[in-house]
């Protein structure tokens, strides 16, 4: 069996499991995010009373953080008194910032565990080693009530990065480049696997940004071996060690694709697709209005390391907006310690309460009707940050400073001396 296929299966309570079986398998965690007063209103139909165990739900508002509107405001009211009712002990309020980023900063995700959430990018948790998924309210208020849900055990695809990544070139730049050749429909209810030398290499920043991306092709789950890089960042959260499930030597994979990061050049998902890949070569000088950096695809410190590396003593265009909003409030007071936040704010940049912001085009920097956006968030689809007449480039972080810093889509790469900012 694979690793994740023995992750279910252990938390069936079953030998083994196959690909295409229906499951059901008690869950480690669930989340619910303030998009979603409708699992509270099903808990309630469906007769509940009191959640199964507290301790293995968290609430999380982040996505109208802090509330934009009466309605949001509302939401997040009945949640909180939930929460306290309820005695769930992880409520991360509008101060904490994006689910897939406090849960794991809080030591709540582990490799072996089962995590579900009310959010597609759950897939995000793969990096730890966990079984990440997004379900819908309904799912989410059985769960609540039970403790269990139901799988499908998934085919799992592997996609090896091998060769190293260039100067200039990240994580985001990457999996931009494996969504362009394989497209949004390669893995649909199937779960992926990163591995190869420039996996192995890279942070655990790094990975969340691959794993996150997997859902932008249909899968289901996503899964990065742990190791020593996943250790390193886990253990001092968790204060403890579990017990890691590996995949067995002889293990066949549904599907295998190879790419070499070697000579890869940044890489953008151009309007109105996240699969629609053009090399920064093919566009760069385009016009921008807005640089978006932040999300739970690119809001990380190394995010906005590199942002600070490229725009400090410098000043964006001045007929171009930055908004820059941390995925947490640690990284926030990380990034304010190093000294990124001062340099980023100096050189023009707007920064926003940690949380997702524009990246659902609810607030925090919607997009108007004929611009163009870049960001390091991950979707661009029409109205996906505001308007359905605006333009979304999806790219890298030092895509999207590089392009703030001109007032045009540009390559970062002659912003960047070599090293300093991937760690």
């Amino acid at each position: 069996m694979h690793a994740l296929e023995k992750i279910l299966a252990k938390a069936a309570g079953l030998p083994r499991v196959r690909p295409g079986e229906i499951v059901n398998a008690k869950v480690d965690l669930a989340e619910v995010n303030d998009l979603y007063l409708q699992a509270i209103k099903s808990f309630h139909e469906m007769g509940g009373q009191k959640v199964h165990d507290p301790n293995k739900i968290a609430f999380v508002l982040d996505h109208y953080a802090p509330a934009p509107t009466i309605q949001s405001a509302a939401n997040q009211k009945v949640m909180r008194e939930f929460v306290w009712e309820q005695g769930i002990p992880h409520l991360f309020d509008i101060d904490a910032g994006v689910c897939h980023q406090v849960m794991l900063e809080a030591g709540l995700v582990y490799p072996g565990m089962v995590l579900v959430a009310t959010d597609s990018h759950t897939t995000t948790h793969g990096a730890a080693g966990a079984y990440g998924t997004g379900v819908g309210a309904t799912d989410l208020a059985c769960i609540m009530l039970t403790g269990e849900m139901w799988f499908r055990v998934p085919e799992i695809m592997k996609i090896e990065l091998s060769g190293t990544l260039p100067h200039g070139v990240m994580a985001k730049d990457a999996v931009l480049h494996v969504l362009g050749k394989l497209k949004q429909d390669a893995a649909v209810y199937k779960a992926v696997e990163y591995t190869g030398e420039a996996v192995a290499a890279m942070s655990m920043a790094e990975r969340m940004v691959l794993c996150n991306m997997a859902v932008e092709m249909g899968a289901t789950t996503a899964y990065i071996a742990p190791d020593e890089i996943t250790r390193a960042y886990l253990e001092p959260r968790l204060g403890y060690w579990p017990e890691v499930a590996h995949t067995d030597a002889d293990f066949t994979y549904w599907a295998t694709y190879a790419f070499d990061v070697s000579e890869l050049e940044p890489q953008l998902a151009a309007p109105h697709s996240i699969d629609n890949l053009v090399g920064i070569s093919e566009c760069q000088g385009t016009k921008i209005d807005q640089a978006f950096i932040g999300t739970c695809t690119g809001g990380r410190v190394e995010d906005l390391a590199v942002a600070a590396k490229i725009l400090k003593g410098k000043k964006i265009h001045p007929h171009t907006r930055l908004v820059i909003i941390p995925a947490s409030r640690e990284v926030f007071l990380t990034a304010t310690r190093l000294g990124y936040t001062e340099a980023l704010v100096e050189a023009g940049a707007t920064f926003s309460t940690p949380g997702c912001g524009p990246c659902l085009g609810a607030h925090q920097g919607a997009l108007a009707p004929g611009e163009v956006c870049v960001t390091a968030s991950s979707r661009n689809f029409p109205g996906r940050m505001g308007s359905t007449q605006a333009e979304i480039y999806a790219a890298s972080p030092a895509v999207c400073a590089a392009s703030a810093l001109e007032g045009r889509l540009a390559d970062p790469r002659k912003y960047l001396v070599e090293g300093g900012y991937r760690k």
